[in-house]
């Protein structure tokens, strides 16, 4: 790390209402990410959109048909189920039909009929593995790179690492209808980084902007009385930091009453989906779901960074009992929006800068879930680690690309076996960093989203 003169650091700390301090540490992140600037090189993708499908999707049922599943139907698996949360049995043959789509023949369950359609614009990963089959851990994983100490999430590090296109709106927002997912914020969080770097929660059961977020608009103030007590305030917080300089939660503090106030118009514009002309709407279709894969598809063109839209509160793709039904429902109420967000990404000349992420925390079994003494049957699926299906597309994706396999009945990862950290290389690769030099230095270690490990997955990269 290139260290500046001390009179320059002091200056930069001073300055601006103690945003100084947060234009050294871009300095320094410059330097240390090389020549190019905020990224270590160019990167096909601007943009993030996590669709987070929290609970667990069944790859089986979805992405990876397996005829040898259905012909075993009710029979146990040739060899020992491997080891989930809960007891497993026989093979559970999938209730959903598979076709092949698109020039590239990729096969999809009748769960998806709009999704479909653009097969030949995504690269399904089939050969997914987590560490252990548990939503806490699982979820850490899938957002941090650690599924056990607290570590910095993708949207901190991208936003740490790039920045915000848009200063009137956070760089990294997480959607999330009905509550919070397992784990809560803790799925969006900064950690180590400077606090200004953690994901904004959005609850998108809401339709109307004013409500969306919460205590956005001042009810009591006028805009230039509003505008006089914010001059103070921030007057008094540079006073308070000029004697703690170093103060990383007091600069937050700083930043994120600015962009709040700042937010009061560039928030309500955003988030005000009704002002998309009705084909749009109709595209997207009605749910809480659908509807904020539109609200993404606005943040990204308005430059926010990161954006996470979470399934919803707790974990509904968790389809521990009657699988059918149960991913029916969940899928019915987001597949109309994803075929869609990729349409309009298109459209609107978005779609190669914008990288599109779809999956859950981890897959289920493809034997049935018994109770716990062993029997009671629920014609549901556990949670399996082993190996699982996620899919992505846009911001330098291969389109219409399978990429590893599991086993003959869907339990185990066994072809091209491909890790979180391995996505996690792979998707900053894709935004212009090199996974093992995008490192922060905290306690005396430099810190990175792969930790160790990680390799780029280059067979699904255009």
């Amino acid at each position: 790390m290139i260290d500046l003169p001390m009179q320059r650091r002091d200056f930069l700390k001073k300055s601006g209402m103690g945003f100084g301090s947060l234009a050294l540490a871009g300095l320094m992140r410059e330097v240390s990410c090389g020549e190019t600037g905020a990224t270590h090189f160019p990167g096909k993708a601007k943009h993030v959109i996590h669709v987070f499908l929290n609970g667990g999707m069944s790859q089986v049922d979805t992405f990876d048909p397996k005829p040898e599943l259905t012909k075993r139907g009710g029979q146990m698996l040739p060899y020992d189920n491997l080891q989930t949360e809960r007891k497993t049995g026989v093979a559970l043959p999938s209730p959903f039909k598979f076709e092949k789509h698109g020039e590239s023949g990729i096969p999809v369950s009748d769960l998806f009929p709009h999704l479909s359609q653009h097969v030949d614009d995504m690269a399904v990963i089939r050969s997914m593995y987590a560490e252990l089959p548990n939503h806490e851990m699982s979820l850490m994983l899938m957002n941090t790179g650690d599924q056990r100490l607290v570590r910095p999430s993708f949207g901190s590090w991208l936003t740490w690492g790039m920045g915000s296109e848009n200063q009137n709106l956070p760089g990294f927002i997480a959607l999330c209808p009905g509550g919070l997912p397992v784990g809560g914020a803790g799925n969006w969080r900064s950690a180590f980084l400077p606090g200004v770097y953690q994901g904004t929660h959005v609850d998108t059961n809401e339709s109307d902007p004013k409500k969306l977020i919460a205590n956005v608009h001042n009810a009591r103030l006028n805009p230039q009385e509003q505008k006089t007590q914010f001059d103070l305030l921030q007057s008094l917080n540079k006073r308070h930091l000029e004697q703690r300089p170093d103060e990383a939660d007091l600069e937050a503090r700083i930043r994120s009453f600015e962009l709040a106030y700042n937010m009061q118009t560039a928030a309500t514009d955003a988030f005000d989906v009704q002002q998309e002309p009705e084909h749009i709407l109709k595209m997207y279709g009605d749910g809480p779901q659908n509807r904020q894969l539109l609200l993404a598809r606005r943040l990204v063109e308005r430059g926010v960074r990161f954006v996470q839209t979470w399934h919803g509160g707790g974990q509904p793709w968790d389809s521990h009992g009657n699988i059918a039904s149960a991913h029916r429902n969940v899928a019915n109420q987001c597949d109309q929006g994803l075929a869609a967000l990729i349409t309009d990404l298109k459209q609107r000349g978005l779609f190669e800068e914008t990288l599109i992420l779809c999956t859950g925390e981890f897959g289920r079994t493809p034997s049935v879930e018994l109770g716990q003494n062993g029997g009671g049957a629920s014609q549901g699926r556990d949670h399996n680690h082993w190996g699982f299906s996620l899919w992505l597309a846009g911001g330098g994706i291969k389109g219409g690309t399978i990429y590893g396999a599991t086993d003959d009945f869907g339990f185990k990862a066994v072809e091209n076996p491909t890790s979180i950290h391995d996505l996690h290389a792979t998707m900053l690769h894709l935004l212009g960093f090199d996974h093992e030099q995008l490192t922060y230095r905290y306690a005396g270690r430099d810190f990175r989203l792969t930790d160790v490990h990680g390799h780029v997955v280059q067979k699904i990269l255009a």
